[in-house]
């Protein structure tokens, strides 16, 4: 009988910190910031500097195996970043990061947001003194 291997073993998707991000984006290093989310939640709102795809023919075209790459979605709950992580990083991405606190835990710190729901939300906010 003979012994079928199993495929190597990946080491696990490392995290960033929204402090770490928040350093990354404000450097200006060379990343790419994905937001996996809903076509609808990417317009409502995301991270300045994000891109989403609508799907993953368009998402492998522009994205380069060597880019380094960090992925969200709404929050620790939501499962979209996980999933797409795990297909970059099956067609061979390495340089693969994940935000896991999302657009919910960036604007809870009052950092900078983009999309249609940005200005709205901002314009209807209460003065602070």
């Amino acid at each position: 009988m003979s012994e079928i291997a199993a495929p190597p073993r990946r080491p696990p998707t490392p995290e960033v910190t929204r402090d770490v991000l928040r350093a990354r984006l404000d450097r200006g290093d060379d990343l790419k910031l994905v937001m996996a989310s809903s076509d609808w939640g990417f317009r409502a709102k995301h991270i300045p500097g994000s891109v989403h795809f609508k799907n993953d023919a368009a998402l492998f075209a522009a994205l380069a195996k060597t880019d380094d790459i960090v992925v969200y979605c709404s929050n620790v709950d939501c499962h979209a970043s996980v999933a797409l992580i795990q297909r970059l990083r099956e067609h061979g991405y390495e340089r693969v990061a994940h935000y896991p606190g999302g657009i919910i835990e960036w604007e809870e710190a009052g950092l900078p947001i983009e999309g249609d729901w940005a200005a709205t939300e901002a314009d209807s906010r209460p003065p602070t003194r």
